[in-house]
């Protein structure tokens, strides 16, 4: 089977600052009896009084083991770059194991756990090359008859090797559907990496709102 969305969120905002953001998102998969393939691409793109803030392609492919089972194996790997990083290149790879907390019709909870391989080159130090612990919660709620969604996903990802190398990246989104392909939505995103170029600072933060359009719930 092949479930899609395609998400166009974003913000503006004029007068003492003029901000424009703008974010596009994907979510396909296709689930087979024993292999499940999934990729959520996105591009963010936005300015700050007239200077190009961010410029962010994020790709990822992640292969699933029986899915269906309450555990499951999976593979990852991603490519990205980020203006808004300083990052001119970030490639990562891994293996993981994956729990269902909970699976029904309205409620939806998983935990993932991998061990991967990173690869960062920044714009204005060394390549940063390192292994870490990829910790994953993802889940989405349903209320009022479906009438209102809530989907949640946070990555914890610490350095093996230095614990104080951290990673972490949720983003919480509210959707109201308002035919069975269109749903508005609005979603705050957060991001901390304690190594960044010397330029960034270390935490972001985004609130969009926009469309979703597809067939997957």
């Amino acid at each position: 089977s092949l479930n899609y969305r395609f998400i166009g969120d974003g913000n503006l905002t004029r007068g003492n600052i003029n901000r424009t953001l703008v974010v596009t998102r994907a979510e396909i998969i296709v689930n087979g009896p024993v292999v499940s393939v999934s990729t959520n691409p996105r591009f963010a793109y936005g300015k700050q009084n007239h200077v190009l803030a961010e410029r962010d392609a994020y790709i990822d492919l992640f292969i699933d083991i029986y899915k269906q089972k309450r555990v499951y194996g999976f593979s990852l790997a991603t490519l990205e770059n980020s203006n808004l990083r300083g990052i001119t290149l970030r490639q990562l790879a891994g293996l993981g194991v994956g729990l269902r907390l909970l699976r029904k019709e309205n409620h939806t909870l998983s935990f993932t756990n991998a061990i991967i391989h990173e690869s960062t080159n920044f714009r204005s130090r060394s390549t940063v090359t390192t292994q870490r612990n990829s910790a994953r919660l993802k889940g989405s709620h349903a209320f009022l008859e479906n009438k209102i969604r809530f989907n949640h996903i946070t990555f914890v990802q610490p350095a093996l090797n230095d614990f104080s190398n951290l990673r972490w990246n949720t983003v919480v989104s509210i959707e109201l559907p308002l035919t069975k392909w269109v749903t508005i939505r609005t979603a705050f995103e957060n991001t901390y990496e304690s190594v960044v170029d010397p330029s960034r600072k270390k935490n972001d933060t985004r609130i969009t709102a926009g469309f979703a359009v597809g067939n997957r719930p």
